[in-house]
């Protein structure tokens, strides 16, 4: 235990039981679910004082979901201990998904299906209509291809779920035995993982004596926001739940999540009831569109590893770090002492916009 969480638990209230009791219970209903482990588990919860400190706000902490391990980290590592598993389960040898091109998810399951000695397939649609070099062939694409996977292109806008079927199709002709994951890994199987982060995220506060006010994450493809909407509501949690959009807009991005949110909370047992109020998006920080880099996101960057020497990704965590420090200044979070932030990982697509920062040569 580090000093900062020695001093917090000197102050710590008395345990509370009814938390304990619900995670506990929250626990055995997920271990119904096979899971294979991939990951490094719990997360660091840490302190960010020096952030804290400039920005002027309530102490900021942050959820290190970068430490996951698999293949630099990331959240979806999570996901895929359970969406590996039942892949397993039900005896695939080849892995299929998708993404955008500087796709963390697709770089975490080329390295999932490395370790479990699979196939992997990666069809990456261009959003950005970018042809940087960086961009296309560096960061997380490189490590796509050093995991083994085969990576193909899609243009803008094409139907990727039908295009996964249609190569699962073709690849079951050969004789594979194919299974698909969405893309982000979110639909119920994969929001387990943030059902499961919710449990582990009390857990680590409540024994260090730590009240967290709010959770803010970057949300895009639902299934980090759902779980975890899932997970609080299963331990009866009052911690606010924001996500900050990255690419749909608010009214389409909340209701993803409270559909995704509503049916994974249907397949626990016992059944959550999963409130409309809980889903929360802020979508204003998205910039010109999905992945591409915003002024907000480049200093909220840069302002990180400065104070911090963490590294956030351009094209998550980077506009939800952005969002987070606005919404601050804007008074969002004033009456709350502990905020912690959700570090999903990432920070190997910063290679793939290494002219975006604007950074000084040798001097």
């Amino acid at each position: 235990m580090t000093q900062t969480e020695q001093l917090a638990a000197r102050k710590a209230p008395a345990h509370d039981d009814l938390t304990a009791s619900l995670c506990k219970q929250l626990s055995i209903a997920l271990a119904k679910f096979p899971r294979l482990p991939l990951g490094h588990f719990p997360t660091p919860l840490e302190p960010m004082d020096r952030l804290s400190e400039v920005l002027g706000g309530p102490r900021l902490w942050v959820k290190r979901d970068d430490c996951t391990g698999l293949s630099t980290g990331g959240n979806k590592t999570r996901k895929l201990e359970f969406l590996m598993a039942d892949a397993v389960e039900k005896g695939a040898d080849t892995i299929i998904t998708q993404g955008a091109t500087q796709s963390n998810h697709a770089r975490q399951t080329t390295a999932a299906a490395a370790k479990l000695n699979m196939e992997c397939h990666i069809l990456l649609e261009d959003r950005t209509g970018s042809n940087d070099p960086n961009y296309i062939l560096n960061g997380n694409v490189l490590l796509d291809r050093l995991h083994g996977a085969t990576v193909s292109k899609r243009g803008s806008g094409e139907d990727m779920n039908a295009e996964m079927e249609s190569l699962a199709a073709d690849l079951q002709r050969k004789g594979k035995k194919t299974y698909i994951i969405p893309g982000g890994g979110s639909n119920t199987t994969g929001a387990l993982g943030y059902v499961n982060c919710a449990r582990e995220l009390v857990e680590q506060a409540t024994n260090i004596g730590l009240k967290i006010d709010a959770l803010v994450h970057a949300t895009g493809s639902s299934g980090t926001q759902a779980g975890l909407v899932t997970g609080l509501a299963a331990i009866q949690s009052d911690i606010h739940l924001l996500g900050i959009g990255v690419r749909a807009p608010q009214e389409k991005q909340e209701g993803m999540v409270f559909d995704l949110a509503t049916k994974t909370a249907d397949i626990l047992d016992p059944v959550v009831n999963i409130s409309r109020q809980d889903v929360r998006a802020n979508c204003d920080y998205v910039g010109p569109g999905y992945g591409l880099p915003t002024d907000g996101m480049i200093a909220a960057i840069k302002l990180l590893a400065q104070t911090e020497g963490l590294l956030f990704d351009p094209v998550y965590s980077g506009k939800g770090l952005d969002g987070l420090i606005d919404q601050i200044k804007k008074g969002y979070f004033d009456g709350m002492d502990n905020v912690v932030f959700l570090h999903t990982g990432g920070s190997a697509a910063l290679f793939g916009y290494s002219e975006t920062f604007g950074l000084p040569g040798y001097e």
